[in-house]
């Protein structure tokens, strides 16, 4: 590993020379592949050189507790070794996390479905506030996002509800959210003031490339009909609302939220492909058993993942026992926290 690194801090200092050469700077097709490389290398090369320089610390401490010298001092020179090398370890895991091989999906665009659960209008209520707590991670990651398909309850709440996701780490990030979300709260709806439990299901579909899985048309029956939409002057008088059925595994997919047959079968056809794609990939991961114990849960979409209580103000996520006293700041898109803890507790098993 540490070789590996000495190579890119190498690299490092080669780029930075490079991009303040005028060759480089007049060519801004060289300069931007540099400049992108660099940023590459930045996150590695910077924790590598905190490394080190923790590293050397604790060498120095240790030589100069070997000496001669008064109680008092040593006592504080104890300490201070237990924290460098409480830190020296910390840098560690997070390089060894950094130079991991990586998921061949972590690029890719993903596609998030929610569906309420057990618990009514409420349980639809609670799918609305993790599709803006998404949203609004999204934001904060400077993620594009766009509503795919959705579908309200009497509450105005979700019934359902796909949405994409682009940009950097998105998979990453949120790759372990797939499974059912459960939340604890005092409805609005309840008079008494008892606390409900009610649950929704979280799906994360990686988008399909064309080389991904090549569907043919005479296995699809599509069906378009009439939007129901809102009245008045946005009434539909067209039939553009599309639902397409995959013969072969029964999978269905409807989407009515443009006001274009065209641009709702685009996107419907990006649904299926995701979840015809993820139903072939679970059934692989369930032939190989041993593969799927190193994963942070089953990666069952019925596998209970996570409880959100509102008496409390605290969120728990049952894989890997972490608790977050800061619920607010989780529904607020302020998840790093708990993706960090997620990505980490997952490199830890397959280093098991």
């Amino acid at each position: 590993m540490f070789e590996q690194l000495e190579k890119f801090e190498k690299r490092y200092l080669e780029l930075e020379e490079l991009l303040a050469s005028p060759e480089v700077l007049a060519n801004k097709e060289i300069c931007n592949r540099y400049a992108k490389e660099l940023a590459d290398l930045r996150e590695p090369v910077s924790l590598f050189r905190d490394y080190k320089k923790v590293s050397q610390e604790a060498e120095e401490l240790r030589m100069i507790s070997g000496q001669k010298h008064d109680l008092e001092f040593l006592d504080l020179a104890r300490k201070e070794l237990k924290e460098l090398e409480s830190k020296k370890s910390e840098l560690e895991s997070r390089l060894k996390i950094i130079l991991a091989p990586e998921d061949t999906d972590l690029g890719r665009d993903i596609i998030v479905e929610i569906r309420q659960g057990t618990g009514g209008n409420e349980a639809g209520l609670f799918a609305a506030d993790l599709y803006r707590m998404y949203t609004k991670y999204a934001a904060n990651k400077g993620w594009s996002v766009e509503l795919m398909s959705a579908s309200t309850n009497d509450s105005g709440g979700f019934k359902d509800v796909a949405f994409s996701v682009k940009g950097k780490e998105a998979y990453k990030r949120l790759k372990f959210e797939s499974g059912v979300h459960r939340v604890q709260r005092v409805p609005v709806t309840e008079a008494q003031g008892r606390i409900h439990t009610s649950t929704a299901t979280v799906a994360v579909l990686v988008e399909p490339q064309e080389l991904d899985l090549a569907i043919d048309a005479k296995d699809l029956r599509i069906d378009t009909y009439r939007s129901s939409g809102p009245g008045g002057q946005h009434m539909q008088k067209t039939d553009s609302a599309v639902r397409i059925t995959h013969i072969p595994t029964g999978t269905v997919v409807a989407c009515q939220d443009e006001r274009s047959q065209i641009k709702n079968k685009a996107k419907a056809m990006r649904i299926l492909r995701a979840r015809i794609l993820d139903n072939r990939q679970q059934e692989e991961m369930k032939r190989f058993s041993q593969e799927r114990k190193s994963q942070i849960g089953t990666g069952d979409r019925s596998e209970k993942i996570r409880t959100y209580n509102f008496p409390d103000r605290r969120v728990t996520d049952h894989r890997i026992n972490f608790t977050s006293h800061r619920l607010e700041a989780v529904l607020e898109g302020n998840m790093d926290e708990l993706s960090d803890a997620l990505i980490k507790a997952a490199q830890e098993k397959k280093n098991e």
